[in-house]
């Protein structure tokens, strides 16, 4: 979700952000991301999955990556990948500033937009449930909500409602606009009618336009339907399950608890000046992008969620059901898609939140998961440098790599605010 916008641009889509760093210790695998599935998931494929058409990860690479950053601007950055019960860690940098307290994966954070995935998975076990149904007009569960009929429970998933990201204007400047809404408390329904105070971007299904507003509908459509909030709902269907003991939605709290890496936001004008930006209510997010986690908790998610533990098979099909947002990347319902240089595409989620930069990856199989962290956002160079990451960790050495496709695609937008573009 949130950070750099030097300018309004005008365009509406966005990329995906972020990127993935990686690994460098090797730990047991007792610590490895994916538990055990319990009476309460949703197990679909007995196989186990593999990770035997991926070369190794380039975790060297991944190092100089995260290296990279600090000189760009990052005060820290971690990664983590879990790898069929092979662990790497790597770390540089600080998590506190002030303190200058080395950041590690140990640390809790804000993952921002990645938060759009837990969302997607609840409402799509609503549908298992037969509760929900993908293709009824958000308005037949939600009467008067939305100003068109024809907008339904999938084009909201899908970002293809055509309704207007609300936070383009409330974060067109960046730390002014993080300043006014910092301690602030949203409804769901003063967030949607800040969206509604602008036309459809486009008829319903026409067209991807990344938009918050569309996973504020989804925080609305789960209380609803489940009669409790969101939090009960990502804790007692999600957390719980898989045993996320980093996991929390404190909405509308501002601290987070336990260890946890400071966030910090620069601001539009390069003079030098950090906000420390780690307490907020988020609740200018919410269901879009207010989940705290670690990358262990964040690979133990996507792993499970991609070898079907948290939905049916039909819905996990229905998850990637791709909507085309450019010649590398595509957006299902509340999962993205980047297709690497060496063929192999990856499935998850980016995130951006003020102070944070969040990635979120794993293989078809979910056997090999990577969750990677900068704790700064508004900085289009380090959001690049990020990206590169992918590559290293799941197509390994660039000597293995193809060359079709050998660099990571530019990023110019953000999760957060998708019509202010990056410089």
């Amino acid at each position: 979700m949130v950070s750099r916008m030097m300018g309004r641009g005008t365009a509406r889509s966005t990329a995906a952000l972020g990127a993935v760093l990686l690994s460098v210790l090797a730990v047991p695998a007792t610590d490895a991301a994916a538990a055990p599935a319990d009476a309460g998931d949703r197990a679909v494929n007995g196989s186990r999955a593999t990770t035997e058409n991926l070369a190794a990860p380039d975790v060297a690479g991944l190092r100089e990556v995260l290296r990279t950053a600090l000189t760009q601007g990052a005060p820290g950055a971690m990664a983590r990948i879990d790898d069929n019960g092979t662990v790497h860690k790597v770390a540089e940098g600080v998590a506190d500033r002030t303190t200058g307290r080395a950041i590690d994966n140990a640390d809790r954070f804000r993952v921002g937009s990645v938060t759009k995935s837990f969302t997607a998975v609840v409402l799509l076990q609503l549908v298992d449930e037969g509760v929900l149904d993908l293709d009824t007009s958000v308005n037949a569960y939600l009467p008067g909500l939305l100003p068109d009929d024809g907008i339904t429970v999938r084009h909201v998933l899908s970002h293809r409602s055509g309704l207007y990201d609300y936070t383009n204007d409330m974060f067109a400047n960046t730390v002014p606009g993080f300043e006014a809404v910092r301690n602030k408390v949203f409804s769901y329904q003063e967030l949607v009618d800040l969206s509604l105070k602008q036309p459809l971007g486009n008829a319903p299904g026409a067209a991807y336009s990344y938009s918050n507003t569309n996973f504020v509908v989804g925080g609305m459509l789960i209380e609803k339907l489940t009669g409790k909030s969101v939090r009960s709902a990502y804790k007692t269907r999600i957390i719980k399950p898989l045993g996320l003991k980093d996991t929390s939605y404190v909405h509308p709290t501002t601290a987070i608890a336990g260890r946890h890496t400071k966030g910090y936001l620069p601001p539009d004008v390069a003079d030098g000046t950090l906000v420390d930006s780690t307490e907020q209510t988020v609740s200018w997010a919410q269901s879009a992008g207010a989940v705290i986690s670690s990358t262990r908790d964040l690979d133990t998610f996507f792993s499970a969620l991609l070898r079907g533990r948290l939905t049916s098979a039909a819905q996990l099909a229905q998850m990637q059901q791709w909507t085309t947002v450019n010649a590398t990347q595509g957006y299902g319902l509340g999962l993205r898609r980047r297709d690497l240089s060496c063929g192999v595409s990856v499935y998850g989620h980016t995130g951006t939140v003020q102070g944070y930069y969040t990635y979120s990856f794993t293989s078809k199989d979910g056997a090999r998961t990577v969750t990677a962290l900068a704790n700064t956002s508004n900085n289009g160079t380090v959001l690049n440098t990020m990206a590169r990451t992918l590559e290293s960790a799941f197509c390994g050495k660039p000597a293995k790599a193809a060359t079709a496709r050998s660099q990571a695609p530019v990023e110019r937008h953000e999760d957060i605010a998708p019509g202010v573009a990056l410089d």
